[in-house]
């Protein structure tokens, strides 16, 4: 049965939902969303105190807002609780935009901040943000008789610049009509924080988060501070109860705690230096004075892919026209986590060595490892493919193709031991097969890397094999060493590139593997891991496991890196 759909009459709902395009595969250091260092035991134990009684009841936002105004020294009446400060921007949208009332914004900003102008109808007037300073002059332009808001988010998100306390003196005098809507969910990080002579303007309103500097994002609390007429305004265009009894406790907690002073002071001297190490590495740096660097001009694709194959998500925009090459880097606000981050970008930006895996990089084993495999499942008594084979490689710790051939006859019921298998499969092996072995690029393009950077084997085969094929096609001088199967636990575990990396004397490399597992072990030994797959795959499930990027075979490192 088909479902007739009517067009929508709201042009904005052609537009896509709002979506932070991520690399698949899992990152445990998260720095593209600004978030702040985990909340202590005192605010989980609030968490906790939640009663029946408080889940059943509608809860109450004038507590918190009676904190916040004494924290802030005005009236309770200057304060609204929203969800989150996005929900306080939306609320002054809906108040003061409309098709005859426009918005005025420097950009690049705040995504949502359009995206809430259109769902008024409302006109946009975009001011490029291109340097360092407010674009105070065009934007005093752009204001008109329609004006119903200026956007002024600072710091700014994404690239962490700054309005004046004079810029917005001269703001809130151009446009005694309109709302100045003041973003300042990245004040506690800036130099100056512009609450105080925001409230001693009449048309300001002041935008603040527990989000950032508090971290609890995942609260969703927020407030709006200004004059009261405008604040009741904002009451009346948002909902009743916009926050959850238990987010409500948090945050009523986290208010009467200290300032997160230490947290503020670390990611201000982080921000220094990542500035610094992102700039030396070829990005253009704008200052900021968020929780954040920003740089453009570069491939951010590849950076934002890069860093997630070693577990660390940053943001991009790669199909945003204005910051299609640019990056943001959240500060961790921690040292351990900072020396992670900072080691990532200089393994990314300039490896010491690259690290092979041997077979299906370096050499096709199709016709040799891979038919012994399906020969000797067949010599007892199984007819497999080289599907099945990839349907086990696919699956992990599958780094030995003895043991993987005694998984293949497992999953049919067929249960060999382990002696018996090697001893057919070298049989077959080493009676032929392995001189059906072939290299993949040819030695003069190895021995062309060789010469920009040290190379090194992390392989699961037997020392004799790797011996073998390395006299066999001429690379046994070209590597500088080789960690093989007796030398250390077998891939995914990390030990055998750890091992690679002491044998060369180097703390930073990137691993060319063909299977999950030389994936996984890379990224647990901090190596960034690049995925190596001659034929297409649907399930992408290398990027998946972690691999940065996936080519179609290891010559493509000339491109990638070295003329990059």
């Amino acid at each position: 049965m088909s479902v007739e759909t009517t067009p929508s009459a709201n042009p904005w709902l052609q537009e896509p939902a709002y979506k932070v395009p991520r690399h698949p595969a899992q990152c445990d250091l998260i720095l593209d969303g600004n978030e702040g260092r985990p909340p202590n035991n005192l605010l989980m134990n609030a968490l906790q105190s939640t009663t029946a009684e408080d889940i059943r009841r509608y809860p109450s936002t004038a507590p918190l807002e009676r904190k916040i105004a004494h924290i802030h020294g005005i009236l309770p009446e200057q304060v609204l609780v929203t969800a989150g400060a996005d929900d306080g921007l939306q609320r002054v949208c809906r108040a003061y935009l409309s098709p005859k009332r426009n918005l005025v914004l420097p950009a690049p900003s705040f995504a949502m901040i359009p995206r809430f102008a259109q769902w008024c109808n409302a006109p946009i007037k975009t001011v490029p943000w291109d340097d360092v300073d407010y674009p105070l002059e065009a934007t005093l332009s752009a204001i008109n008789e329609q004006t119903g808001i200026v956007a002024v988010v600072s710091p700014n998100n994404p690239t962490g610049g700054v309005a004046t306390r004079t810029e917005l003196h001269a703001l809130s005098a151009a446009a005694p009509q309109a709302i100045i809507m003041l973003d300042c969910a990245y004040a506690e990080f800036a130099d100056e924080d512009l609450t105080e002579v925001a409230m001693s303007l009449p048309n300001v309103l002041v935008f603040r988060t527990f989000s950032k500097a508090w971290g609890l994002a995942g609260l969703r609390v927020g407030y709006v501070i200004g004059h009261s007429t405008h604040i009741q305004q904002l009451r009346q265009v948002g909902l009743p109860y916009p926050c959850s009894a238990p987010t409500l406790k948090m945050a009523d907690c986290a208010v009467e705690q200290p300032f997160p002073s230490e947290f503020v002071k670390q990611v201000k001297k982080e921000r220094r230096v990542l500035e610094t190490l992102l700039s030396d590495t070829g990005w253009k740096i704008r200052p900021s004075q968020g929780n954040f660097v920003y740089g453009e001009g570069g491939d951010s694709l590849w950076w934002r892919d890069a860093l997630a194959g070693l577990g660390i998500a940053i943001r991009a925009w790669p199909n945003d026209r204005t910051l299609g090459r640019s990056i943001r880097v959240s500060c961790p606000g921690d040292v351990q986590e900072n020396h992670r981050l900072l080691h990532a970008i200089r393994t990314v930006a300039e490896p010491e060595a690259i690290l092979f895996d041997i077979d299906g990089v370096l050499i096709d084993v199709r016709d040799s490892y891979r038919t012994a495999i399906l020969q000797t499942a067949a010599h007892f008594g199984l007819e497999a493919t080289h599907e099945d084979i990839e349907d086990i490689k696919r699956k992990g710790n599958a780094n030995n193709d003895w043991q993987v051939t005694q998984m293949l006859l497992a999953k049919h019921q067929v249960h060999i031991d382990i002696d018996a298998i090697r001893e057919i499969f070298d049989g077959l092996y080493y009676d032929g097969l392995w001189k059906k072995e072939r290299l993949i690029g040819s030695i003069e393009q190895l021995t062309a890397l060789a010469t920009k950077i040290p190379l090194a084997a992390v392989t699961g085969r037997p020392r004799k094999d790797y011996t073998l094929a390395a006299k066999h096609f001429g690379f046994d001088e070209i590597f500088k060493g080789a960690i093989c199967m007796e030398d250390a636990p077998i891939k995914p575990s990390p030990e055998p590139v750890k091992m690679a990396l002491e044998l060369l004397g180097v703390s930073r490399a990137w691993m060319l593997g063909d299977t999950a597992d030389d994936i996984q072990a890379a990224r647990q030994a901090s190596v960034l891991p690049i995925g190596i797959q001659c034929m297409p795959d649907k399930t992408d499930h290398l990027r998946m496991v972690g691999a940065s990027e996936v080519w179609t075979d290891w010559t493509q490192i000339f491109q990638k890196q070295f003329e990059r």
